[in-house]
């Protein structure tokens, strides 16, 4: 029990170095998905409290809940929503696109800091393939109802799943199917036209389930690993995720445009799953975020863009007790609906590197960019990044005294 207590103890402590240095450290291309497929999820006014408690800022939810909305109406969250593909076909008229926005976004501009919106949810591979016929026109026309309205800032995109390509390994070889290739070259004309970036619902994690035997788990869950190279470029992955990101950009180059940032919409690990998931543990699930919060605290950016850092949603806030399909898919949240953490994600390896992780192809040259630029920042900062190093050495000693 005494040890117990200690225990409690210094978990305090690590989570107070945390909270007091993360506004020096905060990850500015971080965000996580806040799903709603539950009924025992707490109050938004309780969610907002959460997010800010873990210097979170961005997120993304998936339809435009006015609770949500006015709940975070004056706050410092920048919030993603999504228009439900079940009402798309019905934004492809401009009058009611316009409508829309004019019922679902304006009334909670500018209190509510919305910076994007996703037209549907992976709907090139939809089973309901009529739906992709109705993308671009809503996509527009959004656009287009919010440029006339003042707000052209106002990212309108979609993500889709990684299903749009037909190739993707080596990454070198991305291209999209041929069936959406129609589609998809007027969608990235749009994206290029209004300089918006192109967002993909990317899990190493399905790919490692449906062939455990053939793909290392240490290369999916960015421990260190061999990696791969690809051939024609000789560019070296040491994760599937950075090699996923990649090939979607090869193929969006291969579609004859340029300039395209690719971000991620989803990623994640489930904590929980049926006999037939392989990988889908607490500890797998825990490595995962991990080192993937790791990599984010670096900035880090893909072996074919080193220099961009990555912009990474992770799935999910909550565990979503009425998701339909298999156990997987109701154990993906970081925090269990009563706020209690599913597994510790580990703090501590926001703002160290541990040997549980080594650094990608990219990590040397996005590390030196990053002290480069922090290079001109107020001596304030460099103090408080003092202290925080040394609450760091202090959790570190801590921690080592507990496990000896």
């Amino acid at each position: 029990m005494a040890t117990t207590t200690i225990g409690i103890t210094y978990i305090i402590i690590l989570v107070a170095c945390f909270l007091s240095s993360s506004s020096d450290i905060g990850v500015e291309s971080f965000g996580i998905n806040y799903g709603q497929v539950a009924n025992n999820l707490p109050e938004p006014e309780k969610v907002l409290t959460l997010l800010t408690t873990l210097r979170i800022t961005k997120t993304r939810i998936y339809d435009t809940n006015p609770d949500i909305l006015r709940s975070f109406a004056n706050s410092n969250m920048d919030l993603i929503v999504t228009v439900e593909n079940e009402i798309l076909s019905q934004l492809d008229d401009p009058q009611a696109a316009s409508q829309w926005v004019s019922t679902r976004i304006l009334p909670y501009l500018p209190e509510t800091k919305i910076s994007g919106i996703q037209v549907g949810n992976e709907v090139f591979t939809d089973d309901d393939t009529t739906l992709i016929q109705h993308l671009v026109p809503a996509v527009i026309n959004i656009h287009n109802a919010l440029t006339k309205a003042g707000y052209s800032n106002i990212q309108v995109s979609t993500p889709s799943s990684l299903a749009v390509l037909d190739e993707s390994y080596p990454p070198s070889a991305g291209t999209f199917k041929a069936e959406i290739s129609t589609i998809m070259y007027q969608f990235l004309n749009f994206l290029s036209t209004t300089k918006t970036p192109f967002w993909i619902n990317a899990y190493p994690y399905f790919a490692y389930k449906d062939e455990p035997d053939q793909i290392p788990l240490d290369y999916v869950l960015f421990n260190p690993n061999s990696g791969m190279v690809d051939p024609n470029t000789k560019l070296r992955y040491d994760n599937m995720l950075y090699a996923m990101v990649d090939a979607v950009y090869f193929a969006i180059a291969k579609m004859g445009f340029k300039g395209i940032e690719v971000r991620v919409s989803e990623t994640g690990w489930p904590s929980k799953g049926d006999v037939d998931e392989a990988g889908a543990t607490p500890q797998n699930a825990a490595t995962y975020n991990r080192n993937l919060l790791r990599r984010q605290m670096a900035n880090e950016g893909t072996p074919l863009n080193p220099r961009m850092r990555l912009e990474v949603y992770l799935f999910a806030l909550f565990n979503e007790d009425l998701k339909p399909g298999p156990t997987s898919e109701r154990n993906y949240g970081l925090f269990q609906p009563d706020e209690s953490m599913t597994y510790n994600v580990g703090f501590s390896a926001l703002a160290t590197t541990s040997s549980s992780s080594s650094p990608s192809s990219s990590s040397s040259s996005s590390a030196s960019f990053s002290l480069a630029s922090h290079a001109t920042h107020t001596k304030v900062v460099h103090t408080g990044y003092h202290q925080s190093f040394m609450c760091w050495m202090f959790v570190y000693w801590v921690i080592s005294a507990l496990y000896v």
